[in-house]
Parts: C-alpha cells; structure tokens; sequence
C-alpha cells in the first residue's frame, strides 16, 4: 500500500499551508513555472484537486476525459478568487482530501483498480501517491519558478519514493504513443540522492508496450539522475540532458528519455 504517500502528504501540506501565509500580493499574482497560471492558480488547483478527490460532485471539471483539460476548468472558474478564498479553501478541502484519500489505503478499495482518464488504470491507493507527485512538483518547480523559498523546499524522501512510484506506475501508460515509436532499448534509471532507488524501463509489455520494474537489468545501458530532477524533466519542465549522467549518448537511450513525458 502507500501509506508513506499519506505521510508524505501530510508533510507537504503543512509545507504549503506555511508558503501560502507567507506569499506577498506580488508573489500571488506571479506567472509561475506552470503556462498562463500565476502563483494562485496553481495554488487554487492544489485545493481543487482536492475536492474533486473528497466531493467530485461539488466542483466542475469538465467531461474532456484529458487531465490537464480537467484541471483547467476550475483554475478559469476561479480566476477572480482572492489570495484569502485560495487559501481558506486549500485549508478546507487538504484535510477533507487527505482523509477521503487514507480511506483508500484499506482494502478492499485499496487494490481496485479504475480508470483515471488519460492518466491510466491504477489500484485506488495509488492515488494517494499522485497528489504526493501534484504536490511536490507544483510547490517547488512551479511556485518554486516565482517564489526562491518555494523552489528550496527539501527533497523530502517520504514525499520523493511515492511520487516516483506514481511517475513510473504510469509512464507506460501515459507515454504510450511516445514510446511505440522509439528504438527497442531496455534504460535502467538510476536515482541518486533522497528516495534513491532503481527501475528498468523495458520494451515487449502486454499489447507491445513498455514495463517498468524495480532493478537493474545488468544489460541494459544506465542513466544517472535524482528523484527531484525526475519530477522535473520527466513531465517536461526541463530537458533531461541538463541533469542526467551514464549512457546518455547513446542515440537509443536519448530517443527513450525524449519519449517520457509523464501527466
């Protein structure tokens, strides 16, 4: 289960109650990391993912079946919200979030798998795991781009290990198309530092797609980077090359970091 996502949620929630009583009027209003949104909107979509988590039927996301459509939706419907509505309503709906979420550590929730529009099919634990990824992501590469104290919040491993599950669990599903026209190479990814770990990116799943798995495959070329630099160039904030080591000039292995491209 994920229980170390909850945690790790916890953690960054405290984090970003504490940013956002700190954000002057013109850090609100500043563009962030994220295209067309400042500072509050991207503060505004961390509160309403969270009640779309906790209550779904009380905020409209749209029915465009495509996440990043979906999160839109309610960033547009609350664009003339004050400083202070975003931040009551994160206070409101984090914790309302978080407890419909620790719900779904148990099973037999836990181990149901639905479908999360263009994200994927994932066991309903998981989802704890993608909030974690939410959040760390938009606290310190998004605000981060506007706000110095946001972008040097800590890399904090009980928020890192389960937003790199997330991240891989879905890789093979949201880069599918990306990846079916790439060269057959097996890429072990090797993650340094806080939430360090191993994973295998593989060709020849179900349907001719890819698999991730925990490990190494002792053949397979081997690229170096961190959890925190993951997050960022492999949801496309970044290019991979400016942060990565190992086999990274093999044509091959650059056509597979290209195709990563994670929701």
């Amino acid at each position: 289960m994920s229980q170390q996502a909850i945690t790790g949620l916890e953690a960054e929630i405290a984090r970003a109650t504490e940013l956002f009583a700190s954000l002057s009027a013109d850090e609100w209003q500043a563009q962030s990391g994220c295209d067309g949104w400042r500072v509050q909107d991207v503060a505004q979509h961390m509160a309403a993912v969270f009640q779309q988590i906790a209550a779904p039927d009380t905020i409209d996301a749209g029915d465009s079946g495509k996440a990043e459509v979906a999160a839109e939706v309610p960033v547009q419907d609350r664009k003339d919200w004050s400083p202070d509505q975003v931040i009551v309503a994160y206070d409101e709906w984090s914790q309302k979030g978080v407890a419909a979420l620790s719900a779904l550590q148990q099973p037999p929730m836990a181990e149901t798998v639905v479908p999360l529009a263009d994200l994927g099919e994932h066991p309903m634990h998981l989802l704890g795991n993608a909030i974690a990824f939410d959040h760390y992501c938009h606290l310190r590469h998004d605000i981060g781009a506007a706000v110095v104290r946001a972008g040097a919040l800590p890399h904090d491993p009980d928020v890192l290990a389960p937003t790199l599950e997330w991240m891989l669990a879905g890789l093979p599903q949201m880069c599918a198309a990306e990846l079916a026209g790439v060269a057959a190479q097996p890429v072990n990814l090797v993650f340094e530092g806080p939430a360090a770990n191993t994973w295998c990116l593989t060709p020849g799943g179900g349907g001719g797609g890819w698999i991730v798995a925990n490990g190494a495959d002792d053949d397979a070329p081997v690229v170096r980077t961190t959890a925190h630099d993951f997050v960022s160039w492999g949801t496309k904030r970044a290019d991979w090359r400016d942060s990565t080591t190992g086999d990274v000039t093999n044509p091959a292995v650059a056509e597979v970091l290209d195709a990563i491209n994670i929701i």
